[in-house]
Protein backbone atom coordinates (compact mmCIF):
# COMPACT_ATOMS: atom_id res chain seq x y z
CA UNK A 1 0.00 0.00 0.00
CA UNK A 2 1.33 3.13 -1.27
CA UNK A 3 -0.11 6.27 0.07
CA UNK A 4 0.18 9.76 -1.70
CA UNK A 5 0.07 13.32 0.12
CA UNK A 6 -1.13 15.89 -2.04
CA UNK A 7 0.68 20.00 -0.89
CA UNK A 8 -0.22 22.71 -2.22
CA UNK A 9 1.04 25.94 -0.60
CA UNK A 10 0.65 29.71 -2.18
CA UNK A 11 2.72 32.69 -1.00
CA UNK A 12 1.23 36.05 -1.84
CA UNK A 13 3.82 39.13 -1.86
CA UNK A 14 3.62 42.37 -3.03
CA UNK A 15 4.24 46.17 -2.16
CA UNK A 16 1.53 48.47 -1.91
CA UNK A 17 1.62 51.12 -5.31
CA UNK A 18 1.44 53.90 -2.68
CA UNK A 19 2.68 52.64 0.70
CA UNK A 20 1.83 54.08 4.27
CA UNK A 21 4.76 55.70 6.05
CA UNK A 22 5.45 53.91 9.14
CA UNK A 23 5.74 56.78 11.31
CA UNK A 24 1.62 57.74 10.99
CA UNK A 25 0.81 54.26 12.21
CA UNK A 26 -0.69 54.45 15.83
CA UNK A 27 -2.32 52.57 18.54
CA UNK A 28 -6.02 52.37 17.95
CA UNK A 29 -9.04 50.58 19.19
CA UNK A 30 -11.03 48.11 16.81
CA UNK A 31 -14.02 47.57 17.06
CA UNK A 32 -15.25 43.83 17.58
CA UNK A 33 -18.79 44.05 18.00
CA UNK A 34 -21.10 47.10 19.13
CA UNK A 35 -19.95 46.68 22.67
CA UNK A 36 -16.29 45.35 22.62
CA UNK A 37 -12.82 46.93 21.20
CA UNK A 38 -9.19 45.56 20.95
CA UNK A 39 -5.78 47.04 20.78
CA UNK A 40 -4.35 47.46 17.62
CA UNK A 41 -1.86 48.77 14.80
CA UNK A 42 -4.04 51.11 13.16
CA UNK A 43 -2.09 52.34 9.44
CA UNK A 44 -2.96 55.66 8.09
CA UNK A 45 -2.75 57.90 4.74
CA UNK A 46 -4.13 60.31 2.98
CA UNK A 47 -3.59 59.71 -1.34
CA UNK A 48 -5.71 58.87 -4.43
CA UNK A 49 -7.89 55.75 -4.51
CA UNK A 50 -10.67 54.09 -6.37
CA UNK A 51 -13.71 54.59 -3.76
CA UNK A 52 -17.10 53.58 -4.23
CA UNK A 53 -20.54 53.80 -2.06
CA UNK A 54 -22.77 50.59 -2.24
CA UNK A 55 -26.32 51.59 -0.59
CA UNK A 56 -27.97 48.35 -1.18
CA UNK A 57 -25.50 46.63 1.20
CA UNK A 58 -24.79 49.36 3.33
CA UNK A 59 -20.96 49.50 2.60
CA UNK A 60 -18.01 51.48 1.09
CA UNK A 61 -15.31 49.71 -1.05
CA UNK A 62 -11.78 50.59 -1.42
CA UNK A 63 -9.27 49.18 -4.12
CA UNK A 64 -5.65 49.90 -2.93
CA UNK A 65 -3.66 48.72 -6.15
CA UNK A 66 0.03 46.75 -5.59
CA UNK A 67 3.29 47.96 -7.16
CA UNK A 68 2.37 47.53 -11.32
CA UNK A 69 -1.19 47.36 -10.45
CA UNK A 70 -2.28 44.37 -11.95
CA UNK A 71 -2.75 43.02 -8.86
CA UNK A 72 -5.18 44.95 -5.77
CA UNK A 73 -6.64 44.22 -2.86
CA UNK A 74 -9.72 45.31 -2.40
CA UNK A 75 -11.76 46.06 0.88
CA UNK A 76 -15.49 45.74 1.56
CA UNK A 77 -16.41 48.13 4.72
CA UNK A 78 -19.60 48.02 6.01
CA UNK A 79 -20.84 51.82 7.03
CA UNK A 80 -21.82 50.32 10.72
CA UNK A 81 -21.94 47.35 13.08
CA UNK A 82 -24.85 45.64 12.34
CA UNK A 83 -26.09 43.32 14.68
CA UNK A 84 -25.37 41.41 18.09
CA UNK A 85 -21.83 40.09 16.07
CA UNK A 86 -19.15 41.14 13.54
CA UNK A 87 -22.06 42.76 11.81
CA UNK A 88 -20.14 40.91 8.52
CA UNK A 89 -23.49 38.61 8.16
CA UNK A 90 -25.49 41.42 6.40
CA UNK A 91 -23.06 41.97 3.55
CA UNK A 92 -21.88 38.25 2.98
CA UNK A 93 -25.98 37.09 2.44
CA UNK A 94 -25.64 40.05 -0.29
CA UNK A 95 -23.01 39.19 -1.87
CA UNK A 96 -22.50 37.32 -4.92
CA UNK A 97 -19.76 36.87 -7.68
CA UNK A 98 -21.84 38.93 -10.05
CA UNK A 99 -22.09 41.62 -7.22
CA UNK A 100 -18.64 41.60 -6.60
CA UNK A 101 -18.07 42.27 -10.43
CA UNK A 102 -20.87 44.80 -10.76
CA UNK A 103 -20.25 46.68 -7.33
CA UNK A 104 -16.30 46.69 -8.25
CA UNK A 105 -16.61 48.12 -12.09
CA UNK A 106 -14.07 50.69 -12.58
CA UNK A 107 -16.41 53.41 -14.04
CA UNK A 108 -18.14 52.98 -10.46
CA UNK A 109 -15.36 53.13 -8.40
CA UNK A 110 -14.24 56.93 -8.94
CA UNK A 111 -10.66 58.34 -7.79
CA UNK A 112 -10.72 60.27 -5.21
CA UNK A 113 -8.96 61.81 -2.44
CA UNK A 114 -9.44 59.34 0.40
CA UNK A 115 -7.84 58.99 4.02
CA UNK A 116 -7.65 55.45 4.90
CA UNK A 117 -6.78 54.01 8.12
CA UNK A 118 -6.37 49.98 8.07
CA UNK A 119 -5.17 47.94 10.99
CA UNK A 120 -1.80 45.64 10.54
CA UNK A 121 -2.70 41.81 10.43
CA UNK A 122 -1.13 38.55 9.44
CA UNK A 123 -3.15 35.92 8.65
CA UNK A 124 -2.44 32.20 7.80
CA UNK A 125 -4.13 28.67 8.20
CA UNK A 126 -3.53 25.21 7.08
CA UNK A 127 -6.07 23.48 5.20
CA UNK A 128 -7.06 19.88 5.06
CA UNK A 129 -9.17 19.69 1.84
CA UNK A 130 -10.17 15.75 1.93
CA UNK A 131 -13.93 16.17 3.01
CA UNK A 132 -13.87 19.48 0.66
CA UNK A 133 -12.54 17.79 -2.47
CA UNK A 134 -14.59 14.59 -1.78
CA UNK A 135 -17.39 16.49 -1.72
CA UNK A 136 -16.91 18.10 -5.07
CA UNK A 137 -16.85 14.32 -7.10
CA UNK A 138 -13.74 13.96 -6.61
CA UNK A 139 -14.06 10.75 -4.32
CA UNK A 140 -11.75 7.63 -6.66
CA UNK A 141 -8.28 9.40 -5.85
CA UNK A 142 -8.92 8.89 -1.83
CA UNK A 143 -10.29 5.13 -3.02
CA UNK A 144 -7.31 2.36 -2.87
CA UNK A 145 -9.66 0.16 -4.65
CA UNK A 146 -10.58 2.68 -7.45
CA UNK A 147 -7.54 5.18 -7.56
CA UNK A 148 -5.51 5.59 -11.04
CA UNK A 149 -2.11 7.32 -11.05
CA UNK A 150 -0.46 4.72 -13.47
CA UNK A 151 0.08 8.22 -15.23
CA UNK A 152 2.67 9.12 -12.30
CA UNK A 153 4.21 5.96 -10.67
CA UNK A 154 4.35 2.80 -11.51
CA UNK A 155 2.91 1.62 -8.08
CA UNK A 156 -0.13 -0.31 -8.15
CA UNK A 157 -2.01 0.51 -4.99
CA UNK A 158 -1.07 4.11 -4.95
CA UNK A 159 -3.95 6.54 -4.24
CA UNK A 160 -4.45 10.05 -2.42
CA UNK A 161 -4.23 10.13 1.65
CA UNK A 162 -4.58 13.53 2.29
CA UNK A 163 -4.89 17.20 0.37
CA UNK A 164 -3.11 19.82 2.31
CA UNK A 165 -3.49 23.61 1.81
CA UNK A 166 -1.71 26.58 3.51
CA UNK A 167 -2.67 30.17 2.50
CA UNK A 168 -0.86 33.19 3.78
CA UNK A 169 -1.17 36.55 4.26
CA UNK A 170 0.40 39.85 6.14
CA UNK A 171 -0.79 43.54 5.55
CA UNK A 172 1.84 46.29 7.10
CA UNK A 173 3.10 49.73 5.75
CA UNK A 174 4.57 48.59 2.42
CA UNK A 175 2.18 46.12 1.28
CA UNK A 176 1.77 42.04 2.14
CA UNK A 177 5.28 41.65 3.65
CA UNK A 178 8.25 43.55 5.14
CA UNK A 179 10.56 44.24 1.98
CA UNK A 180 13.17 46.40 0.73
CA UNK A 181 12.37 50.56 0.72
CA UNK A 182 11.40 51.72 -2.58
CA UNK A 183 10.99 55.57 -3.30
CA UNK A 184 7.59 57.07 -1.16
CA UNK A 185 4.88 58.38 -3.45
CA UNK A 186 4.01 61.24 -2.92
CA UNK A 187 -0.26 62.47 -2.74
CA UNK A 188 -1.41 65.52 -4.85
CA UNK A 189 -2.39 68.20 -2.29
CA UNK A 190 -5.77 69.20 -2.78
CA UNK A 191 -8.24 71.86 -0.69
CA UNK A 192 -10.92 69.22 -0.97
CA UNK A 193 -12.26 67.39 2.40
CA UNK A 194 -11.03 63.86 1.31
CA UNK A 195 -13.35 61.06 1.85
CA UNK A 196 -12.88 58.82 4.77
CA UNK A 197 -12.72 55.02 4.61
CA UNK A 198 -11.76 54.15 8.51
CA UNK A 199 -11.46 50.20 9.21
CA UNK A 200 -11.35 50.21 12.57
CA UNK A 201 -14.44 47.30 12.78
CA UNK A 202 -14.83 44.01 10.54
CA UNK A 203 -14.72 43.80 6.99
CA UNK A 204 -13.95 41.42 4.33
CA UNK A 205 -11.04 41.85 1.48
CA UNK A 206 -10.07 40.22 -1.65
CA UNK A 207 -6.94 40.22 -3.81
CA UNK A 208 -8.16 40.65 -7.30
CA UNK A 209 -5.81 39.91 -10.75
CA UNK A 210 -7.49 42.93 -12.75
CA UNK A 211 -7.34 41.80 -15.95
CA UNK A 212 -8.73 39.07 -15.53
CA UNK A 213 -11.02 39.71 -12.48
CA UNK A 214 -9.85 36.51 -10.90
CA UNK A 215 -10.02 36.45 -6.91
CA UNK A 216 -6.89 35.35 -5.90
CA UNK A 217 -7.37 35.98 -1.87
CA UNK A 218 -10.25 35.97 0.17
CA UNK A 219 -10.80 36.75 3.69
CA UNK A 220 -12.27 38.70 6.65
CA UNK A 221 -10.85 40.49 9.48
CA UNK A 222 -12.12 37.77 11.95
CA UNK A 223 -8.59 37.30 13.64
CA UNK A 224 -9.12 40.70 14.54
CA UNK A 225 -12.12 39.91 16.64
CA UNK A 226 -10.75 36.94 18.32
CA UNK A 227 -9.55 38.50 22.10
CA UNK A 228 -7.41 35.22 23.21
CA UNK A 229 -4.95 35.92 20.42
CA UNK A 230 -1.59 37.34 21.69
CA UNK A 231 -0.71 40.93 21.05
CA UNK A 232 2.55 41.16 19.45
CA UNK A 233 4.24 45.14 19.67
CA UNK A 234 5.12 44.52 15.68
CA UNK A 235 2.69 42.96 13.99
CA UNK A 236 -0.36 40.72 15.43
CA UNK A 237 0.20 36.62 14.70
CA UNK A 238 -3.50 35.58 14.07
CA UNK A 239 -4.78 33.06 12.44
CA UNK A 240 -8.32 33.31 9.44
CA UNK A 241 -10.34 30.39 7.53
CA UNK A 242 -9.94 31.61 4.39
CA UNK A 243 -9.72 29.50 0.92
CA UNK A 244 -7.54 30.51 -2.01
CA UNK A 245 -7.55 29.70 -5.67
CA UNK A 246 -4.92 29.44 -8.02
CA UNK A 247 -4.38 32.31 -10.67
CA UNK A 248 -4.75 29.93 -14.14
CA UNK A 249 -3.64 31.05 -17.43
CA UNK A 250 -7.70 31.76 -18.44
CA UNK A 251 -8.95 35.08 -19.66
CA UNK A 252 -12.17 33.23 -18.13
CA UNK A 253 -12.85 34.75 -14.35
CA UNK A 254 -12.07 32.29 -11.71
CA UNK A 255 -14.51 32.41 -8.49
CA UNK A 256 -13.47 31.59 -4.72
CA UNK A 257 -14.55 31.72 -1.10
CA UNK A 258 -13.86 29.80 1.74
CA UNK A 259 -15.15 26.41 1.62
CA UNK A 260 -16.02 27.01 5.76
CA UNK A 261 -18.76 29.45 4.62
CA UNK A 262 -18.16 32.53 4.58
CA UNK A 263 -18.97 33.70 1.55
CA UNK A 264 -21.92 32.45 -0.68
CA UNK A 265 -22.17 29.48 -2.63
CA UNK A 266 -22.01 31.88 -5.77
CA UNK A 267 -18.90 32.60 -4.94
CA UNK A 268 -17.07 29.19 -4.72
CA UNK A 269 -13.92 28.32 -6.63
CA UNK A 270 -14.96 26.82 -9.61
CA UNK A 271 -12.69 24.19 -11.45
Amino acid sequence: MTRLVLVNAIYFKGNWNKQFKEDYTADAEFRINKNDTKPVKMMQQKSKFSLATIPEANCQILEMPYEGEDLSMLIFLPNEIEGDTTGLEKLEKELTYEKFVEWTRPDLMGQTEVEVRLPRFKMEETYDLNKVLIGMGMVDAFSREKSDFSGMSSAIDLFLSKVVHKAFIEVNEEGTEAAAATAAAMSERSLMIPAMFIADHPFLFFIRHNTTMSVLFAGDSAPLCERCVPQSSVTPQVEVTWDVATLKQSTAPLHCSSYKSHFPSQLLYKV
